[in-house]
Order: C-alpha cells, then sequence, then structure tokens
C-alpha cells in the first residue's frame, strides 16, 4: 500500500503478547500496513492468526491478559497505543469505529435499538434528544430498515440476525468516522444475506469516502470489498498486495493453497485441494518460516530461518523463493 499524506491509520512492527501460565506467547509479530483515505484494506487469515487481536489492539479493546508489547498504532499521526482513556474515547468510536463478528451479542438486549443508536451521538455531538432520535431515524433508513421510526422503540430480540447486522452498521456510521473496522461482520448470517450486507457496506463506504479494515478469513468476502489485501498468518504477513494483483497472481505458497481451495462454480470438481496441516499453536516458538511445516515447497533454508518481506512490484511477499526476485 502506497504512503501519502493522506494516510489516516498506520500500523508500524506491531507486537502483541499474552500473559500466560507458561509465560508470555507472541500473537502478532512485527504487523505493518498504511491506510490511506477512501481505501478498503481486507486483513485475511485462518482462526488464531491475530486478525481479531490486531483489531481490538487500535481501540484499545485487547481483553486483561493482552498487551502490545511493542510498535505503534497511528491515527493522523498520532501513536493510539500511548494515549490516556480520555483521549481514547474522543476517538473510540467518534473518529474510529468497529462492527463486530456477532450483531445480536454486541447489541444490549435490554435497552430499545432507538436508545443504542441515539447513546454515542448525545454522547459526542451538542445535540438534543429529538435532533439525535430524527437522525438515528435517518441512520436506520440510509441502511435498508423499513418503517424506521417505529423500529427505534423495539428491542434487539425483535430482529432478525440481519437487521441487527444493519443496526450495528448505522451505530457504526452514526458519527460519522474517518476509518471502519469491521471483524467478520457477516459470519453470522445466510449467504443471501451476507451478499446484501457486504453490498450495503460498500456502498456506504464509498459514498462516505471513509477508509475501511475488514477482518475476515473468507477470501472471496475480500474480493468484494477490498482495494489492498493482506494475508496473515502465525500473526506474520505473509503476502500484501493489491486485490487485483493477488487474486490474479498470488505468489506465496500460502495464498495460492487458500485460492485454490475455494469452490469452483463453473466446474463439478469431486474433492476439493486443501492445504495439509494445521496453523502452529501460539505457545510454542516457531522457527524458520511459520508456513513451512504445510508448505509443498519448503526447503532447509524454510525451516531454520524466517524470511523478511521481500518487495517487488509495490507488493510485498514473506517466501525464500522470492529471494532473488526481490
Amino acid at each position: 500500500m502506497t504512503r501519502s499524506d493522506e494516510t489516516l491509520l498506520e500500523v508500524r512492527d506491531l507486537q502483541i503478547e499474552f500473559s500466560t501460565e507458561e509465560g508470555r506467547v507472541a500473537v502478532l509479530c512485527g504487523l505493518s500496513y498504511a491506510l490511506p483515505k477512501g481505501r478498503v484494506l481486507a486483513v485475511v487469515g485462518e482462526s488464531g492468526s491475530g486478525k481479531t487481536v490486531h483489531a481490538l489492539s487500535i481501540l484499545h479493546l485487547l481483553p486483561p491478559t493482552a498487551y502490545i508489547g511493542g510498535g505503534e498504532i497511528r491515527y493522523k499521526g498520532k501513536n493510539l497505543a500511548t494515549l490516556g482513556e480520555k483521549e481514547l474515547r474522543q476517538i473510540r468510536g467518534n473518529k474510529i469505529s468497529m462492527i463486530f463478528q456477532d450483531p445480536a451479542a454486541s447489541l444490549n438486549p435490554v435497552l430499545t435499538v432507538g436508545e443504542q443508536l441515539t447513546e454515542a451521538l448525545l454522547a459526542h455531538r451538542n445535540i438534543s434528544k429529538e435532533q439525535a432520535l430524527q437522525k438515528a431515524v435517518l441512520l436506520l433508513e440510509k441502511v435498508g430498515i423499513a418503517e424506521a421510526e417505529k423500529r427505534l422503540d423495539e428491542y434487539p430480540f425483535q430482529f432478525s440476525g440481519g437487521m441487527c447486522q444493519r443496526v450495528m452498521i448505522a451505530m457504526a456510521l452514526a458519527l460519522e468516522p474517518d476509518v471502519l473496522i469491521a471483524d467478520e461482520p457477516t459470519t453470522a448470517l445466510d449467504v443471501t444475506v451476507q451478499a446484501q450486507i457486504l453490498r450495503l457496506m460498500k456502498e456506504l463506504q464509498k459514498e462516505s469516502g471513509m477508509s475501511a479494515v475488514f477482518i475476515t478469513h473468507n477470501l472471496a468476502v475480500a474480493a468484494e470489498v477490498a482495494d489492498e489485501v493482506l494475508v496473515l498468518y502465525a500473526g506474520k504477513c505473509l503476502e500484501q498486495a493489491s486485490a487485483e494483483q493477488l487474486f490474479k497472481n498470488p505468489l506465496h505458497p500460502y495464498t495460492q493453497g487458500l485460492l485454490n481451495s475455494l469452490a469452483p462454480l463453473h466446474r463439478k470438481a469431486d474433492t476439493l485441494p486443501v492445504i495439509a496441516g494445521y496453523p502452529p499453536v501460539p505457545r510454542r516458538e516457531i522457527i524458520g518460516c511459520p508456513f513451512a511445516p504445510r508448505c509443498p515447497f519448503a526447503f532447509e533454508k524454510c525451516r531454520q530461518h524466517c524470511p523478511p518481506l521481500f518487495e517487488e512490484n509495490g507488493r510485498k511477499t514473506r517466501c525464500w523463493l522470492r529471494e532473488d526476485r526481490k
């Protein structure tokens, strides 16, 4: 991703560790990227790769056992990793918003949708309750909820999963943030509703001009929404490129394996190719390339030394096979 004067969010060499009974465990190792204004970055990886932990660290929402062991998270040049809680409250939800994975669990079951939508508006904007309610109606209409004024008085259990996610999107956009972080926002939804939500988010992002970090394990989703894709594995970036480059010509064996394992729509296949083995256990020290035990192209150097990110033609790949092409 190209650095520019319009970069809103920048992650520099981010390292996140968990405290366990066995000692410190690194779950994110030197993640870096820059997110320009109006662009969408998809962070792709298997469960346990560090995707969600990275997202939670941006807004200081990590669990008590986790902490930032190094690096910086910069929003408009300001390091969020060193800000106090008071300063963070001015950014969290206001300048940087987040949509969580399970919409039903993220909404408060004892408060009406209207109360939850107006809460942030009243906290961050100098407006009356009546003005906040009017804004809430407009937000619900914007995300495609019919009879919006009537539904303000209803509770989350009266909404379907897809409608709850639309409410979450409305809440995230209420304060017109610069950056939206979406953590697997369509995982709990069926395929038809998932497509509707992705289309809605894409339209709203283009309309508002905000930047977005879209976290997913689904490469098809990344292809639908992203300008840039970052492939995460065992806490390390293995490949980063524009969506067009990555889907047209994946360079890392892990990315190639992920794309090969997608179900082909144009032909019938008896079996799907799979990536052999399992991701490494976080509590074990990794020697060499983290993907080496599962890689069909691995050789001795891969098992002994972790490759750096080689840069070529505006893209990055952490693979010794790219060493002579850098």
